[in-house]
Parts: C-alpha cells; sequence; structure tokens
C-alpha cells in the first residue's frame, strides 16, 4: 500500500489528484471545528468533558460527523443527512416504478437519481438541524451535564432558524466537498469524508482509554485495544474480500464468418453482500423509541420499560434486538438490491449458462439458494462484529469509548481497500512498461 503511495506522488496527474483529496479533507476537518451561531462555546467544552463517554443516543452520528453533532459546529450533522437520503431513495428505487425506470436508463437516469437524493438531503439536513436545535435548547443533547440548558444563548425563533440554515447550508456544503473528490480527486468523495470522520475520533478514544485504565498507567488496557482492533481488522478484510464465485460460460455465435461467445466467467456473491447498511439500519431502528421515550413526559410504564432495556448497550433485551434486527435487515438488503430472476434473464439473453443448471428459471432458483446459503454466514458476521462495543463494554467499562467498533471499522476498512483499488488500477494504466522499455 505505502509502495502504492509513493508511486501515485511520482506520478504529476495522480499527485494533483491526491493533493486535490487532501486539500478538501482538510477544510472539511476545519469546518467540524467552527461553531454556528448562538451557540455558547465554553458551555458546549465543559458538557463535552463532563459527558466524556456517554454520548448516549447520538453516538453513532457524533461518529459520522467526525465528532462534531456534539460541539454543534457548520458541519455538526456532517454526512449523515446524505447517507440517510441515499438508502432511503435505493429503497424507493424497488418499490416506484418510475425510480426503477430511471435506474435502467442508464446514466441520464442516474443523474436524476442523484439529484433527487440532493433534494432529499436537504430536506434531511433541515428535519435533523431542527431536532438538534430544539434537543441542544432543552438540554436533553448532554444528561447530567450542570450547564446542558445553557448551551443556546438565544432561544427567539429567529436565532432558531439561523442555526438551522447554518447546519444545512454546511450539511450542503459537504455534499459539495464529496462530489468534487469524486470528480476531480481519488476515490469516492463520501466515503472519503465518511472515512476521515470516523478516523478523526480514533486518537481521543485511545487516549480516554488509556487515561481510564488502572493497570501499568493504562498501558496494557491501551495495548491490549490495539491488538483487538487489528485483529478486527484482519477479520474483517478477509471476510469483505470473501466471495463465491460461480462459474457462467456463454455460448459460441457464428453471425457471418466471425465467432462471438464462447468465453468463460464467474458472477462474484460476497459473503457480506449488504455491506455496513444493516448494522446502520439496525442501529436507525432502535434509536426511535429510545427517542421517543426521551422527549415523552411522566413516568409512564412504557418509558420506564425503554430506557431501562432499550437504551443500554450491556443490557441482554437491548443486546438480542440489535443483533436480530441487524440479521433481518442483512437478507432484507440483499433481497433488494441482488434480483436473481433479473440476473437470470440477462445470462439467457445473450446466451450465458451455469454449468450443469439449465438457463431461465432454474438458474434462478439456483442462484437464490447460493445467496441464501452464503448470507447466513455474512450476517451472523456483521452481528458479531457490531457487539464488540458491548463487549468492550464489559472489559473496559466504556462502550462508547471503544474506537474499534462494527461500523467504524467495517466503513474503514471497505473505503481503505476501494481507495487503494483505484490508485492501483491508475498506476497500472500509466506504468505499463510493455516488453521493451
Amino acid at each position: 500500500m505505502l509502495t502504492a503511495f509513493a508511486r501515485a506522488f511520482r506520478t504529476p496527474d495522480l499527485r494533483k489528484k491526491l493533493l486535490f483529496t487532501l486539500g478538501i479533507i482538510v477544510v472539511y476537518r476545519v469546518g467540524t471545528h467552527i461553531p454556528i451561531p448562538n451557540v455558547n462555546y465554553q458551555a458546549v467544552q465543559q458538557c463535552v468533558k463532563e459527558a466524556g463517554a456517554n454520548q448516549g443516543l447520538f453516538g453513532l452520528v457524533n461518529m459520522f460527523s467526525g465528532g462534531a453533532l456534539l460541539q454543534i459546529t457548520v458541519f455538526a450533522l456532517g454526512i449523515m443527512p446524505y447517507i440517510t437520503a441515499s438508502i432511503i431513495l435505493q429503497l424507493l428505487t424497488v418499490v416506484i416504478p418510475r425510480l426503477e425506470a430511471l435506474k435502467k436508463e442508464g446514466q441520464a437516469g442516474t443523474a436524476k437519481i442523484t439529484q433527487y437524493t440532493r433534494y432529499l438531503t436537504v430536506a434531511l439536513a433541515i428535519l435533523q438541524g431542527t431536532g438538534l436545535v430544539a434537543t441542544a435548547r432543552s438540554g436533553a443533547l448532554f444528561n447530567g451535564c450542570s450547564v446542558a440548558t445553557s448551551i443556546v444563548d438565544d432561544q427567539a425563533i429567529f436565532a432558531t432558524i439561523t442555526m438551522v440554515i447554518c447546519m444545512t447550508a454546511g450539511t450542503a456544503l459537504v455534499m459539495w466537498l464529496g462530489e468534487l473528490i469524486t470528480d476531480r480527486g481519488i476515490g469516492n468523495g463520501m466515503s472519503i469524508l465518511m472515512f476521515i470522520s470516523i478516523a478523526a475520533t480514533f486518537p481521543s478514544a485511545l487516549w480516554a482509554i488509556k487515561k481510564q485504565g488502572s493497570l501499568a498507567g493504562g498501558w496494557i488496557e491501551f495495548g491490549t485495544v490495539i491488538a483487538v482492533g487489528l485483529v478486527m481488522v484482519a477479520l474483517v478484510v478477509f471476510v469483505e474480500q470473501a466471495q463465491r464465485r460461480i462459474p457462467v460460460q456463454y455460448a459460441k455465435r457464428m453471425i457471418g464468418r466471425r465467432s462471438y461467445g464462447g468465453t468463460s466467467t464467474y458472477i462474484p456473491l460476497k459473503v457480506n453482500q449488504a455491506g455496513v447498511i444493516p448494522v446502520i439500519f439496525a442501529s436507525s431502528l432502535l434509536y426511535i423509541p429510545a427517542l421517543v421515550a426521551q422527549f415523552a413526559g411522566g413516568n409512564s410504564g412504557w418509558k420506564t420499560w425503554i430506557e431501562q432495556n432499550l437504551t443500554k448497550g450491556d443490557h441482554p433485551i437491548y443486546i438480542t434486538s440489535y443483533f436480530l434486527l441487524i440479521v433481518f435487515f442483512a437478507f432484507f438488503y440483499v433481497a433488494i438490491s441482488f434480483n436473481p430472476e433479473e440476473v437470470a434473464d440477462n445470462m439467457k439473453k445473450y446466451g450465458g449458462f451455469i454449468p450443469g443448471i439449465r438457463a431461465g428459471r432454474p438458474t434462478a432458483e439456483y442462484l437464490s439458494y447460493v445467496l441464501n446459503r452464503i448470507t447466513w454466514p455474512g450476517s451472523l458476521y456483521l452481528g458479531l462484529i457490531a457487539l464488540v462495543p458491548t463487549m468492550a463494554l464489559v472489559g473496559f467499562g466504556a462502550s462508547q469509548n471503544f474506537p474499534f467498533g462494527g461500523t467504524s471499522i467495517l466503513i474503514i476498512v471497505g473505503v481503505g481497500l476501494e481507495t487503494v483499488k483505484q490508485i492501483e488500477s491508475q498506476l497500472q494504466q500509466r506504468n505499463y512498461e510493455g516488453f521493451l522499455r
């Protein structure tokens, strides 16, 4: 990997792309530290210190924003609205025929869906920004902080609208920066920004574990966490690269005096076909009852039950619900993202077949059978990886401070592998030597 980066910096056009990407990353990180108007910065810093690792319901969103959410900065919402909008549009493509037709139109249809995603991102940013401001004004953003209610200096309606507009504009700017990286830089822009947001929280989280540790000044716990993280990265790389290759042969056709086809290829079915999306779905779904209970008044029985069972990461009901939701959403997302019947029809149309399997419906049934079999280990792997912070809660007493959580590791490994592959592919195009030097 390091050799690939060194060779990339020796190539002029690749060097420009890498430096441009690094420049956008610097702008993004600066924006995560600029507070929005009408926010008491001293009170926010005091609450962050008092809250420590207890980020509660906002831990996942704060991780995706690179710690900017709890700082209530211009980029407080980060790329979370864009991620949510992309997932919603992807799900609606299966349900709404108009969107499905746009997806099949090629580049023009994809550009139209991207435009819809931008509009939905802005709408979600307004909604989430309003919720964040309301939460900060009520003092619920930092439970237990002595100055939580004084975070917002001016609680007038105009001041609230100004804060929401600033955060919405920040989200739109983040979306634009990500698209700039995609067009003029290296890798997928949104994925790169997500990678940077998560990686930015690692140093503080690791140092907090060291400070909380009691063995040899915390260095034993610190070293153990680093070792566990390396093992997890190796495991995630192994599973993310694992795939079942289904062989496909294409019949030879004679058109005039020329023969076409007769090639052999394969369909790569990944063990983790759904990626990190089931973990995000499960986390978001479990946040809904906890948020409702947080803003509900009184001390009703259902509110107490939710607070006791669905807000604590080490509670058996929470662990079981989280694991089962991840497994369910893994199968659900694979079912809507990979259509065996469509793949079988395309193979039949172009004269392709799986050796030993008849074309058409038998091929679709065989693909469904294989997909279901490899989705089981993939979903169980996702569930176990996502429960690593819970195991850290038992071992180290600070679940939110454990940096190598399932979602973060899956995203960092996936984006890292994809970016390095793209750099290597561009290097191969530019450094092909041939037979003669």
